[in-house]
C-alpha cells in the first residue's frame, strides 16, 4: 500500500469513527442546520452585509471580510473542480444530507466558514472560531466528507483570509 492509499485508508477509518462513535443524539440535526447555512456561504455573505449595513463606522473592514468569505468560497469550488474526488463512497458510511456536487475536496463549507471564522472575528461582539470544528465535524457526520477534505478546506479559508487582506491592506496604502 503506497502514501495515497495509507492515507485515504486513514480518511475512511476516521471518519467512520466519526459516524459510529462521535455522533451525539441531536448531532445530526445540529449538523443539517450547521450544512444549510453554509450552503453556498449564504449565512456568512449574509452577515458580512448585515454588518456591512448596520456598522457604518467599519464598512470598509466588513467589506474585505465579507470579500474574504466570497472569494475562499469560489477558491473552493474551482479547486474542487480540478482535483475531482469524490466524496465518501462506503456501505459503512451514512450520507445525511444531499450535496449540489459529487465532488469533495476541499469541503467548501470548511472553507467558507473558516474564513469567515477569521474575517469577522474583530467585527463580531463574541467568538466565532467555534463555528470551525462546529463545521468540520458537522461534514463527518452527515457523511459527505473525508477528514482530509475538510482540513484541506479550513486551510485554504485561512489562507485566502491572509491573502485578501494583504491585498486590501496595499490598496488602502497606495489609495492614501
Amino acid at each position: 500500500m503506497n502514501a495515497v492509499e495509507r492515507v485515504a485508508a486513514l480518511d475512511l477509518r476516521v471518519l467512520r469513527a466519526v459516524q459510529e462513535k462521535v455522533a451525539l443524539p441531536g448531532a445530526v440535526p445540529v449538523a443539517r442546520g450547521l450544512s444549510h447555512a453554509g450552503e453556498h456561504a449564504a449565512a456568512w455573505i449574509g452577515i458580512g452585509a448585515a454588518g456591512f449595513w448596520w456598522d457604518r463606522r467599519r464598512r470598509r473592514e466588513w467589506a474585505v471580510a465579507t470579500t474574504a468569505v466570497v472569494a475562499a468560497h469560489g477558491a473552493s469550488v474551482v479547486l474542487k473542480r480540478v482535483a475531482r474526488r469524490h466524496r465518501p463512497l462506503d456501505h459503512h458510511v451514512q450520507v445525511r444530507v444531499g450535496t449540489p456536487s459529487r465532488w469533495s475536496m476541499p469541503s467548501s463549507h470548511a472553507t467558507s466558514t473558516t474564513a469567515a471564522a477569521i474575517a469577522f472575528a474583530p467585527l463580531l461582539p463574541v467568538p466565532t472560531w467555534p463555528l470551525v470544528p462546529a463545521m468540520l465535524a458537522s461534514r463527518l457526520v452527515l457523511g459527505v466528507h473525508y477528514p482530509s477534505d475538510v482540513t484541506a478546506g479550513a486551510a485554504l479559508g485561512a489562507a485566502t483570509t491572509v491573502v485578501v487582506r494583504r491585498v486590501a491592506a496595499g490598496l488602502a496604502e497606495r489609495s492614501g
